[in-house]
């Protein structure tokens, strides 16, 4: 047994408590948990005791910073976990946050891929999309599913390839930036080269 020598707010965050036992620095703890644990100066605390309400604490303020943090928009299950492991949370505690969030469906891949195919089909290439999605360390399997029900690429291809001539002058010019501009959104040859020919229907010296 040790005892509680020191309970010292802490300068940086006034809710949090650095706990000393036995003179020496051991921890630090949100305010709230040492109410509820009730903890005291002078107070006799085994090691493993304290070790369980400090994980308690931790356990807590992950999960808090992980709702604080998807409460801004919707994120995927890596950007939470590199989000709280940077934030300086053990992995264990993060893994745990994770499997919370998803019980309460708080965080669901799946459901984010869907979201995000189908808000960016109309204006980004199937490999456009799939570069960003794989860059949230979503599923590969899981994207080439959704991306799947997409049957043809030329639709979107001509709508950007009108969005990117309008005002512009279309000659040769225009024509080979519009082509290069669709083949740097993914789109494959083709589909780029008969996109820029609808929309800039003009013969070459």
């Amino acid at each position: 047994m040790k005892t509680i020598t020191e309970l010292k707010p802490q300068a940086k965050n006034n809710k949090r408590v650095s706990v000393y036992l036995n003179g020496a620095y051991y921890c630090g703890l949100d305010l709230l948990t040492v109410m509820q644990a009730r903890l005291k100066v002078g107070q006799e605390i085994d090691e493993n005791t304290l070790v369980e309400i400090q994980r308690s604490s931790e356990a807590q303020a992950c999960f808090d910073s992980a709702l604080n943090f998807i409460s801004k928009s919707v994120k995927t299950e890596k950007e939470i976990k590199d989000k709280l492991i940077k934030k300086g949370y053990l992995e264990e505690i993060v893994l745990e946050t994770l499997e919370k969030l998803k019980s309460y469906n708080f965080v669901n891949d799946k459901d984010y891929i869907n979201r995000y195919v189908s808000t960016y089909k109309n204006n980004k290439s199937k490999k456009l999309i799939k570069f960003e999605l794989q860059k949230k360390g979503v599923s590969k399997l899981d994207v080439d599913e959704c991306l799947s029900e997409i049957e043809s690429e030329f639709e979107t291809a001509l709508k950007i390839a009108e969005k990117y001539v309008k005002n512009k002058e279309k000659d040769e010019k225009t024509f080979q930036k519009c082509y290069k501009y669709l083949l740097s959104k993914g789109f494959s040859y083709d589909d780029s080269l008969n996109a820029t020919k609808k929309v800039i229907n003009v013969e070459f010296n």
